[in-house]
Protein backbone atom coordinates (compact mmCIF):
# COMPACT_ATOMS: atom_id res chain seq x y z
CA UNK A 1 0.00 0.00 0.00
CA UNK A 2 1.46 3.24 -1.16
CA UNK A 3 2.31 6.11 1.60
CA UNK A 4 -0.28 8.20 0.30
CA UNK A 5 -3.41 5.34 0.88
CA UNK A 6 -1.77 4.98 4.03
CA UNK A 7 -1.98 8.72 5.00
CA UNK A 8 -6.00 8.57 3.60
CA UNK A 9 -7.21 5.64 5.83
CA UNK A 10 -5.37 7.03 8.71
CA UNK A 11 -6.47 10.52 7.96
CA UNK A 12 -10.13 8.64 8.24
CA UNK A 13 -12.60 8.97 11.07
CA UNK A 14 -14.82 6.16 12.63
CA UNK A 15 -18.31 6.92 11.25
CA UNK A 16 -20.38 9.27 13.29
CA UNK A 17 -23.30 7.59 14.61
CA UNK A 18 -26.89 8.31 12.80
CA UNK A 19 -25.76 9.60 9.59
CA UNK A 20 -23.31 10.19 6.84
CA UNK A 21 -20.81 12.51 6.31
CA UNK A 22 -20.67 16.00 4.30
CA UNK A 23 -18.67 16.09 0.77
CA UNK A 24 -16.46 18.39 2.66
CA UNK A 25 -16.05 16.22 5.48
CA UNK A 26 -15.16 13.42 3.41
CA UNK A 27 -12.84 15.75 1.17
CA UNK A 28 -11.08 17.37 3.66
CA UNK A 29 -10.20 13.17 5.96
CA UNK A 30 -9.57 11.17 2.79
CA UNK A 31 -9.95 12.48 -1.16
CA UNK A 32 -7.96 15.55 0.18
CA UNK A 33 -4.65 13.49 0.50
CA UNK A 34 -4.33 13.11 -3.36
CA UNK A 35 -6.69 15.77 -4.59
CA UNK A 36 -5.29 18.82 -2.73
CA UNK A 37 -2.21 18.81 -4.38
CA UNK A 38 -3.03 17.14 -7.95
CA UNK A 39 -0.77 13.78 -6.60
CA UNK A 40 -0.50 10.68 -8.91
CA UNK A 41 -2.53 12.60 -11.74
CA UNK A 42 -5.26 13.49 -9.25
CA UNK A 43 -7.35 15.96 -10.29
CA UNK A 44 -6.40 19.28 -8.42
CA UNK A 45 -9.29 21.04 -6.61
CA UNK A 46 -9.55 23.87 -7.77
CA UNK A 47 -8.87 23.00 -11.44
CA UNK A 48 -11.34 24.06 -13.54
CA UNK A 49 -10.08 22.81 -17.14
CA UNK A 50 -9.48 19.46 -15.03
CA UNK A 51 -13.02 18.88 -13.07
CA UNK A 52 -14.80 19.97 -16.03
CA UNK A 53 -13.84 17.30 -18.15
CA UNK A 54 -14.86 14.68 -15.65
CA UNK A 55 -18.27 16.55 -14.61
CA UNK A 56 -19.07 16.21 -18.42
CA UNK A 57 -19.25 12.72 -17.49
CA UNK A 58 -22.26 13.21 -14.74
CA UNK A 59 -22.28 12.27 -10.74
CA UNK A 60 -23.66 8.95 -11.64
CA UNK A 61 -20.25 7.61 -13.52
CA UNK A 62 -17.89 9.51 -11.88
CA UNK A 63 -19.10 7.90 -8.72
CA UNK A 64 -18.95 4.45 -10.54
CA UNK A 65 -15.32 5.10 -11.05
CA UNK A 66 -14.37 6.07 -7.21
CA UNK A 67 -16.57 3.03 -6.01
CA UNK A 68 -14.53 0.36 -8.14
CA UNK A 69 -11.13 2.67 -8.54
CA UNK A 70 -9.54 4.13 -11.86
CA UNK A 71 -5.98 4.10 -12.65
CA UNK A 72 -4.18 5.06 -9.60
CA UNK A 73 -6.83 5.42 -7.06
CA UNK A 74 -8.30 2.30 -5.07
CA UNK A 75 -12.22 1.28 -4.91
CA UNK A 76 -13.85 3.46 -2.43
CA UNK A 77 -10.71 6.15 -2.27
CA UNK A 78 -8.60 3.67 -0.57
CA UNK A 79 -11.23 3.82 2.31
CA UNK A 80 -13.67 0.99 2.55
CA UNK A 81 -16.00 2.67 5.14
CA UNK A 82 -16.84 5.37 3.12
CA UNK A 83 -20.58 4.65 1.34
CA UNK A 84 -21.77 5.77 -1.88
CA UNK A 85 -23.91 8.83 -1.29
CA UNK A 86 -20.19 10.05 1.01
CA UNK A 87 -18.55 9.32 -2.36
CA UNK A 88 -21.08 10.75 -4.60
CA UNK A 89 -20.76 13.85 -1.97
CA UNK A 90 -17.16 14.49 -1.83
CA UNK A 91 -17.38 14.29 -5.41
CA UNK A 92 -19.94 17.35 -5.68
CA UNK A 93 -18.09 19.27 -3.36
CA UNK A 94 -14.74 18.96 -5.59
CA UNK A 95 -16.66 19.66 -8.52
CA UNK A 96 -18.27 23.06 -7.21
CA UNK A 97 -14.76 24.29 -5.99
CA UNK A 98 -13.38 23.95 -8.96
CA UNK A 99 -16.26 25.72 -11.10
CA UNK A 100 -18.99 23.27 -11.18
CA UNK A 101 -22.72 23.92 -9.62
CA UNK A 102 -23.45 21.10 -8.81
CA UNK A 103 -26.14 19.66 -5.90
CA UNK A 104 -24.61 17.79 -3.16
CA UNK A 105 -26.72 14.33 -2.97
CA UNK A 106 -29.50 13.53 0.18
CA UNK A 107 -29.71 11.04 2.03
CA UNK A 108 -32.63 8.88 1.36
CA UNK A 109 -33.49 10.06 5.45
CA UNK A 110 -33.74 13.67 4.68
CA UNK A 111 -35.43 13.23 1.24
CA UNK A 112 -38.07 11.34 3.36
CA UNK A 113 -38.72 14.72 5.24
CA UNK A 114 -40.77 17.30 2.98
CA UNK A 115 -39.76 20.75 4.55
CA UNK A 116 -42.61 23.14 5.63
CA UNK A 117 -43.35 26.36 3.60
CA UNK A 118 -42.06 28.56 6.42
CA UNK A 119 -38.71 26.63 6.54
CA UNK A 120 -38.59 27.08 2.68
CA UNK A 121 -39.31 30.73 2.70
CA UNK A 122 -36.96 31.36 5.32
CA UNK A 123 -34.41 29.40 3.73
CA UNK A 124 -34.35 30.79 0.47
CA UNK A 125 -37.70 32.25 -0.78
CA UNK A 126 -37.14 35.64 1.85
CA UNK A 127 -33.99 36.83 -0.37
CA UNK A 128 -36.43 38.20 -2.93
CA UNK A 129 -39.58 38.17 -1.12
CA UNK A 130 -38.62 39.89 1.75
CA UNK A 131 -38.37 43.29 0.43
CA UNK A 132 -40.09 42.76 -2.82
CA UNK A 133 -36.68 42.84 -5.16
CA UNK A 134 -37.43 43.15 -8.29
CA UNK A 135 -40.94 43.27 -8.12
CA UNK A 136 -41.19 39.96 -6.24
CA UNK A 137 -44.49 40.08 -3.85
CA UNK A 138 -43.68 40.69 -0.64
CA UNK A 139 -44.44 37.75 1.92
CA UNK A 140 -47.54 38.60 3.65
CA UNK A 141 -49.12 41.28 0.91
CA UNK A 142 -52.08 39.83 0.13
CA UNK A 143 -53.28 42.57 -2.60
CA UNK A 144 -49.56 41.27 -4.59
CA UNK A 145 -50.25 37.39 -4.27
CA UNK A 146 -53.63 37.68 -5.24
CA UNK A 147 -54.15 38.86 -8.65
CA UNK A 148 -51.09 35.93 -9.01
CA UNK A 149 -53.28 33.44 -7.38
CA UNK A 150 -56.34 34.04 -9.72
CA UNK A 151 -55.71 30.73 -12.11
CA UNK A 152 -55.56 28.74 -8.37
CA UNK A 153 -52.46 27.43 -6.37
CA UNK A 154 -51.27 24.97 -9.16
CA UNK A 155 -50.71 27.57 -12.02
CA UNK A 156 -48.84 29.21 -9.46
CA UNK A 157 -46.81 25.92 -8.52
CA UNK A 158 -46.24 25.35 -12.18
CA UNK A 159 -44.85 28.92 -12.68
CA UNK A 160 -42.81 28.74 -10.16
CA UNK A 161 -41.23 25.58 -11.10
CA UNK A 162 -40.58 27.14 -14.84
CA UNK A 163 -38.95 30.23 -13.55
CA UNK A 164 -40.76 33.45 -14.11
CA UNK A 165 -39.67 37.28 -15.16
CA UNK A 166 -36.54 37.54 -13.12
CA UNK A 167 -37.28 34.38 -10.66
CA UNK A 168 -34.97 31.10 -11.84
CA UNK A 169 -36.88 28.00 -12.20
CA UNK A 170 -37.36 26.24 -8.42
CA UNK A 171 -36.70 30.24 -6.80
CA UNK A 172 -32.99 29.44 -7.43
CA UNK A 173 -32.87 25.94 -5.35
CA UNK A 174 -32.83 22.83 -8.09
CA UNK A 175 -33.32 20.35 -4.81
CA UNK A 176 -37.31 21.79 -3.66
CA UNK A 177 -39.68 19.49 -4.39
CA UNK A 178 -43.21 20.64 -6.07
CA UNK A 179 -45.16 19.93 -2.56
CA UNK A 180 -42.17 22.55 -0.92
CA UNK A 181 -42.98 24.74 -3.40
CA UNK A 182 -46.63 24.94 -2.95
CA UNK A 183 -45.96 24.63 0.80
CA UNK A 184 -43.81 27.97 0.56
CA UNK A 185 -46.11 30.14 -2.41
CA UNK A 186 -48.98 29.25 0.40
CA UNK A 187 -46.82 30.25 3.41
CA UNK A 188 -45.59 33.85 1.69
CA UNK A 189 -49.60 34.44 0.84
CA UNK A 190 -51.10 33.70 4.45
CA UNK A 191 -47.87 33.44 7.12
CA UNK A 192 -50.18 33.95 10.16
CA UNK A 193 -52.30 30.84 8.98
CA UNK A 194 -49.25 28.83 8.67
CA UNK A 195 -49.53 26.06 11.05
CA UNK A 196 -46.01 25.03 13.31
CA UNK A 197 -44.82 21.30 12.17
CA UNK A 198 -46.51 18.92 15.16
CA UNK A 199 -49.09 21.54 16.05
CA UNK A 200 -51.87 20.64 13.29
CA UNK A 201 -55.52 21.87 14.27
CA UNK A 202 -54.33 24.48 16.82
CA UNK A 203 -57.07 26.78 17.54
CA UNK A 204 -54.89 29.80 16.27
CA UNK A 205 -54.40 28.39 12.85
CA UNK A 206 -58.01 27.54 12.25
CA UNK A 207 -59.35 31.25 12.97
CA UNK A 208 -56.91 32.80 11.22
CA UNK A 209 -57.93 30.78 8.23
CA UNK A 210 -61.87 31.25 8.76
CA UNK A 211 -61.32 35.12 8.30
CA UNK A 212 -59.27 35.47 4.94
CA UNK A 213 -61.83 36.50 2.08
CA UNK A 214 -59.75 33.98 -0.52
CA UNK A 215 -59.11 31.25 1.80
CA UNK A 216 -61.13 29.22 4.10
CA UNK A 217 -60.23 26.03 6.44
CA UNK A 218 -63.12 23.56 6.85
CA UNK A 219 -63.21 19.98 7.11
CA UNK A 220 -59.44 19.46 7.20
CA UNK A 221 -59.07 21.45 4.25
CA UNK A 222 -57.51 24.74 2.84
CA UNK A 223 -59.89 25.81 0.45
CA UNK A 224 -58.72 28.80 -2.15
CA UNK A 225 -60.55 30.57 -4.57
CA UNK A 226 -59.81 33.03 -7.65
CA UNK A 227 -61.72 34.61 -9.87
CA UNK A 228 -60.34 36.41 -13.48
CA UNK A 229 -62.42 37.38 -16.81
CA UNK A 230 -62.98 34.89 -18.69
CA UNK A 231 -61.58 37.83 -21.98
CA UNK A 232 -58.23 38.19 -19.95
CA UNK A 233 -57.71 34.32 -20.79
CA UNK A 234 -57.86 34.80 -24.24
CA UNK A 235 -54.43 36.70 -24.30
CA UNK A 236 -52.52 33.15 -23.88
CA UNK A 237 -51.53 30.81 -27.32
CA UNK A 238 -54.98 29.18 -28.73
CA UNK A 239 -53.75 25.75 -27.70
CA UNK A 240 -52.82 26.52 -23.82
CA UNK A 241 -54.78 25.18 -21.19
CA UNK A 242 -55.81 27.88 -20.39
CA UNK A 243 -57.65 28.59 -23.35
CA UNK A 244 -58.82 24.84 -23.95
CA UNK A 245 -60.00 24.07 -20.45
CA UNK A 246 -63.75 23.62 -20.07
CA UNK A 247 -64.58 23.89 -23.61
CA UNK A 248 -63.05 26.86 -24.35
CA UNK A 249 -63.28 30.56 -23.54
CA UNK A 250 -66.97 31.89 -23.42
CA UNK A 251 -67.61 35.03 -25.26
CA UNK A 252 -69.01 37.72 -23.29
CA UNK A 253 -67.67 40.56 -20.54
CA UNK A 254 -69.47 39.04 -17.72
CA UNK A 255 -68.01 35.52 -17.89
CA UNK A 256 -65.38 34.67 -15.29
CA UNK A 257 -62.96 31.77 -14.80
CA UNK A 258 -63.89 30.33 -10.74
CA UNK A 259 -60.92 28.36 -9.31
CA UNK A 260 -60.95 26.75 -6.78
CA UNK A 261 -57.79 24.88 -4.70
CA UNK A 262 -58.26 22.39 -2.29
CA UNK A 263 -55.31 21.52 -0.07
CA UNK A 264 -55.05 19.33 3.22
CA UNK A 265 -54.40 21.57 5.87
CA UNK A 266 -52.55 18.96 7.67
CA UNK A 267 -49.87 17.98 4.92
CA UNK A 268 -50.62 20.32 2.22
CA UNK A 269 -51.47 17.86 -0.60
CA UNK A 270 -53.74 18.05 -3.25
CA UNK A 271 -57.27 17.12 -2.53
CA UNK A 272 -58.05 14.79 -5.70
CA UNK A 273 -60.98 13.55 -7.18
CA UNK A 274 -63.15 15.31 -5.35
CA UNK A 275 -66.69 16.63 -6.17
CA UNK A 276 -66.66 20.13 -6.39
CA UNK A 277 -70.08 22.60 -6.85
CA UNK A 278 -70.11 26.27 -6.41
CA UNK A 279 -73.47 28.17 -6.06
CA UNK A 280 -73.25 31.94 -6.70
CA UNK A 281 -76.25 34.18 -5.35
CA UNK A 282 -76.75 37.69 -5.42
CA UNK A 283 -78.83 38.84 -2.94
CA UNK A 284 -82.15 39.29 -4.04
CA UNK A 285 -81.69 38.64 -7.18
CA UNK A 286 -81.21 34.63 -7.84
CA UNK A 287 -78.88 32.15 -7.47
CA UNK A 288 -77.59 29.75 -9.67
CA UNK A 289 -75.00 26.93 -8.92
CA UNK A 290 -72.46 25.37 -11.44
CA UNK A 291 -69.91 22.16 -11.13
CA UNK A 292 -66.44 22.49 -10.85
CA UNK A 293 -64.25 20.21 -13.14
CA UNK A 294 -60.87 18.97 -12.20
CA UNK A 295 -58.09 21.65 -14.02
CA UNK A 296 -55.25 20.36 -16.01
CA UNK A 297 -53.06 22.61 -14.85
CA UNK A 298 -52.53 20.60 -11.69
CA UNK A 299 -54.07 18.26 -9.22
CA UNK A 300 -55.32 20.77 -6.66
CA UNK A 301 -57.51 22.52 -8.64
CA UNK A 302 -61.11 22.42 -10.24
CA UNK A 303 -62.52 25.30 -11.97
CA UNK A 304 -65.67 26.33 -14.83
CA UNK A 305 -66.55 29.71 -15.90
CA UNK A 306 -69.90 31.50 -14.09
CA UNK A 307 -71.67 34.25 -15.96
CA UNK A 308 -72.29 36.69 -13.32
CA UNK A 309 -73.41 40.34 -13.12
CA UNK A 310 -70.98 43.19 -12.90
CA UNK A 311 -70.28 45.48 -9.75
CA UNK A 312 -72.87 43.26 -7.59
CA UNK A 313 -72.19 41.59 -4.16
CA UNK A 314 -72.30 37.99 -4.46
CA UNK A 315 -72.24 35.02 -1.54
CA UNK A 316 -70.38 32.11 -3.19
CA UNK A 317 -70.39 28.69 -1.53
CA UNK A 318 -68.29 26.12 -2.53
CA UNK A 319 -69.42 22.41 -1.41
CA UNK A 320 -67.04 19.58 -1.40
CA UNK A 321 -67.36 16.10 -1.10
CA UNK A 322 -64.58 14.07 -0.57
CA UNK A 323 -63.99 10.45 -2.60
CA UNK A 324 -65.54 7.82 -0.46
CA UNK A 325 -67.49 9.99 1.71
CA UNK A 326 -71.38 11.03 1.79
CA UNK A 327 -69.59 14.49 3.74
CA UNK A 328 -70.47 18.16 2.18
CA UNK A 329 -68.24 20.52 3.09
CA UNK A 330 -68.82 24.08 2.86
CA UNK A 331 -66.66 27.30 2.18
CA UNK A 332 -68.48 30.66 2.09
CA UNK A 333 -66.93 33.46 0.32
CA UNK A 334 -68.02 37.01 -0.73
CA UNK A 335 -66.94 39.00 -3.36
CA UNK A 336 -68.16 41.49 -6.28
CA UNK A 337 -67.05 41.27 -9.58
CA UNK A 338 -65.75 44.17 -11.21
Amino acid sequence: MTAILVAAVALQPARAQGGDRSGKEVVDTVCAACHATGAKGAPKIGDRKAWSKRASQGLTSLTKHALEGIRQMPAHGGNPDLSDLEIGRAITYMVNRSGGHWVEPASAQAMAVERTGEEVVKAQCVKCHRTGVNGAPKIGDRDAWIPRLKLGVDYLVRSAIRGHGGMPPRGGQANLTDAELRSAIIYMFSPASAVPRGAIGSAGATSSAKGDAYHKMVGGMDVYIGFIAAQALLAYPKDSVERTMHGGVPTGSDYYHINVSLLDHSTNAPVTGATVEIEAREPGAGQQSKVLEPVALGPASYGNYLRVRPNAPYVLTVRVRKPGSSHVDEARFEHTFE
